[in-house]
């Protein structure tokens, strides 16, 4: 069953891989579908500037007059054809084709960021939710003793202070435990609106590769990563079409300033210089006071400055390479650095320690102590591990393409 329909009928829960959450995602983000249309806009205008202009006719017909012959027999008619120069008709077809190609660059990028912040997100409620089974086993474990307790303390076989203690734990666990629920809530609404899912439908993200102890940045070397920001992100090749955009509107300024022409063609019938007279005559403008001075100007000016800004942005992304890369490496020298079997050994200690509580071999205090670290440990850890899946996403991000994380 397609992943589209089973999370529209789901009432419950709508699990997801990574790779079927992206194929929703093109297929079904309404933000993609609405900056498509700009594409379609952009190519309509590349057809309007190929049209040629229309000829202009105009007849005229005698109606009265005094004088003879009679004046309702003279008629007229001019036909007129208006003739661009200085190659302006191409010019402003190639304005406009570097229009398309602007408008599929924004299209691109904008896949590009929501991509990020879809798999961002997906990461995000994955191990939120590895956090949230720690407090759901801990919250569990503490109702359990919470129980006994009472009993016990209803019988008189234990202090008021340890069953207030327990409580007191208890308490914290679920303020914190509500706190985190309220964060993959916030997240899980942003991914849901990314994917177009039911609102009341949960979702499940399912991750099947595991990068623990793997040395995930070695397999790319670092200046691949640097040439493929600089020939793939999406936001730099805008900044280099609109250079070329400036400097075609530039020419077509400058062609501007060449007056246009038109040739006519005239017809009379009683004209004063015989009947049946015919002429043809040509019109334009003298240059005179107007040479399109101001837009010039202004198109020369847009075309430096969209020069400065694509510098500015080539350092930018050289910068956000280099930055997230260090970040990442960070991160994976520091996720590598722990026991893998970590989590496991700790958890199976938590269980034993709970048993041995339950049976008075340990005291209360060690009991919440081991329960506490257990918690914050495991939840740290989730945290790293989300963090270090997010510094390669913000690689693929920064390069424009999908290195890691596949």
């Amino acid at each position: 069953m397609p992943m589209q329909a089973r999370a529209q009928t789901s009432t419950d829960t709508a699990k997801l891989t990574i790779k079927q959450a992206e194929a929703m995602f093109l297929q079904n983000n309404l933000q993609l579908m609405a900056q498509h249309y700009n594409i379609d806009i952009a190519s309509a205008q590349v057809i309007t500037a190929k049209l040629l202009p229309n000829p202009d006719f105009s007849l005229s017909n005698g109606i009265a007059g005094t004088d003879e012959p009679n004046p309702t027999n003279e008629q007229s008619a001019s036909i007129s054809q208006l003739i661009t120069t200085a190659g302006k008709r191409n010019k402003s077809i190639k304005l406009a084709q570097i229009g398309v190609e602007q408008a599929k660059e924004q299209f691109f990028d904008l896949i590009r960021t929501l991509k990020f912040e879809l798999r961002s997100d997906f990461y995000s409620v994955y191990y939120q939710r590895q956090s949230e089974k720690v407090y759901d086993l801990e919250i569990s474990s503490l109702n359990k003793t919470l129980t006994a307790y009472r009993e016990q303390y209803a019988k008189g076989n234990i202090a008021e202070k340890e069953l207030l203690r327990i409580q007191s734990q208890l308490y914290s666990l679920q303020v914190e435990y509500n706190s985190l629920e309220v964060g993959i809530d916030t997240v899980e609404s942003q991914l849901k609106l990314l994917l177009k899912v039911n609102a009341r439908t949960n979702i499940d993200p399912i991750v099947t590769e595991d990068i623990t102890g793997k040395e995930i940045l070695t397999t790319v070397p670092y200046q691949q990563m640097l040439d493929s920001a600089y020939v793939n992100r999406y936001d730099l090749r805008y900044s280099k079409t609109t250079v070329d955009y400036n400097n075609m509107n530039l020419e077509l300024q400058k062609a501007t300033a060449v007056p246009d022409f038109s040739l006519s063609l005239n017809y009379d019938k009683l004209g004063s210089y015989g009947t049946n007279f015919v002429s043809a005559g040509i019109e334009f403008n003298i240059p005179l006071f107007n040479r399109n001075q101001g837009n010039i100007k202004q198109a020369r000016s847009q075309a430096d400055q969209s020069k400065v800004q694509l510098q500015s942005q080539q350092d930018q992304v050289e910068s956000d390479v280099a930055t997230n890369y260090k970040v990442a490496m960070k991160y994976e020298k520091l996720a590598n650095s722990f026991d893998p079997n970590f989590k496991h050994d700790f958890t199976h200690l938590v269980q034993e320690v709970f048993k041995n509580y339950m049976e008075r071999n340990i005291g209360m205090l060690d009991f919440l102590d081991y329960y506490d670290s257990y918690k914050t440990n495991a939840v740290q850890l989730n945290s790293l591990l989300l963090s270090r899946v997010t510094s390669l996403e913000q690689l693929n991000y920064v390069t424009g393409t999908s290195f890691f994380n596949q």
